[in-house]
């Protein structure tokens, strides 16, 4: 069937314009104001002062002042200082921009699927083909697609009217989607858990780590990051940035120093101030790059010197808006490093809700957040039955 899709897609292929962003788009956002850099906000609870730590290997230093042209790259969302004020919003709260930023996908596929039984049609072969065509456009992905239709041929005789087909249509998706572990942070590793996180430039990596310390500090824990991505020195400034909102210890070096050593110094200082957990944050780099895969390769082997089975866990973030690209990234990065679980932000209303749907469906890593917007609790972690009811 999805092949008589595309032969019927090539008469509508300007009904649905393309929204996914370059893969090497730059990172979001602009610098924060000048108040940001004044005296920090409230601390989370369980945070504390932050203090560079002098690590031993280059010297500690504030990135460079009169990079304006590279500052750009500081995610917006970092001057929003009154947010770290505010307590842990409630869980539904974040279900309202939840359900808000999946409007687009949300509405497309439910009126698009009580168009189906318009005229008051039986459930037949021709409609389990349009239907089909209406996941693919939503950016589920055609194998995806496939896999739903030939579930859902299977219980046709349940299917009576539209709310019989999403009834069905939510027991499926839930079940390609809800296979993932909870984080379970508390584990102990005979030290502090390290992450490392990765993904191509302007899909919000820098700005996920300090909303992922942001979380962990106002859970009690003791946060430590490190800023490895030593070649865009605006990603230096921005983790500072975070760091202090979040409460968490950062250790950096002077720019174009070698990220692994950084990583290594991390480690380090987080056993020695019995941190809890570790967040490593390294350069974007193009997934078909080989050398810098290598790069990400070498910290991996630096960190493990240090601490062994160290990093205990590497996080992909992925933007949502790119669409299948996305998924294309993971499977990449997945053969070079191995991943261990994944992010997926901006998914804030400009993109497809289906590719989370494909995601968990196409990788056998788990989905640990999703982001709907720039604000410090836009990020949280990924609840399968609250997505499925978003999304209808």
């Amino acid at each position: 069937m999805a092949f008589k899709w595309l032969k019927r897609k090539k008469d509508k292929a300007d009904a649905e314009p393309s929204e996914g962003h370059p893969a090497t788009a730059p990172e979001d956002g602009g610098p924060p104001p000048e108040t940001v850099a004044s005296p920090r906000p409230e601390v989370p609870p369980g945070g504390e002062a932050v203090e560079p730590i002098d690590a031993s290997s280059p010297a500690v230093t504030e990135a460079p002042a009169d990079m304006e042209e590279s500052t750009r790259d500081v995610e917006s969302d970092a001057a929003d200082t009154d947010e770290t004020a505010e307590p842990d919003k409630p869980r539904r709260s974040f279900f309202k921009r939840l359900r808000s930023g999946l409007s687009k996908t949300r509405d497309f596929l439910n009126t698009d699927i009580e168009d189906l039984f318009s005229g008051k049609r039986k459930f037949d072969e021709e409609m389990l083909e349009e239907l089909e065509e209406l996941l693919i456009t939503a950016d589920i992905g055609v194998r995806t697609a496939m896999d739903l239709i030939e579930k859902i041929s299977r219980k046709a005789s349940r299917i009576n009217d539209v709310e019989g087909l999403k009834t069905i249509l939510r027991e499926e998706i839930l079940q390609l989607i809800d296979a993932a572990p909870p984080e379970d942070a508390d584990v102990a590793y005979g030290g502090p858990k390290v992450v490392m996180v990765v993904g191509v430039n302007g899909v919000g990596k820098t700005t996920t780590i300090g909303k992922i310390a942001a979380h962990h500090a106002r859970e009690g824990r003791k946060v430590l990051i490190a800023a490895a991505d030593t070649f865009r020195a605006a990603a230096i400034e921005q983790l500072t940035i975070w760091a202090e909102r979040a409460g968490a210890d950062i250790v950096k070096h002077k720019d174009q120093a070698d990220p692994a050593a950084v990583a290594f110094d991390a480690v380090e200082a987080a056993m020695a101030r019995q941190a809890d957990i570790v967040l490593i944050d390294t350069a974007g780099r193009l997934h078909t790059k080989v050398n810098l895969m290598e790069e990400l390769k070498k910290i991996k082997r630096s960190v493990g010197k240090k601490m062994a089975d160290a990093p205990h866990e590497t996080l992909l973030v992925l933007d949502a808006t790119t669409g299948q690209n996305a998924l294309s990234q993971a499977q990449l990065f997945d053969e070079a490093i191995e991943l261990d679980a994944l992010a997926l932000t901006k998914l804030d209303g400009t993109a497809k809700g289906g590719i989370v749907v494909s995601i968990c469906s196409s990788l056998n890593i788990p989905l640990r957040y999703i982001g709907v917007g720039e604000q410090i609790d836009d990020l949280q972690g990924f609840d399968a039955k609250e997505f499925v009811e978003a999304l209808f």
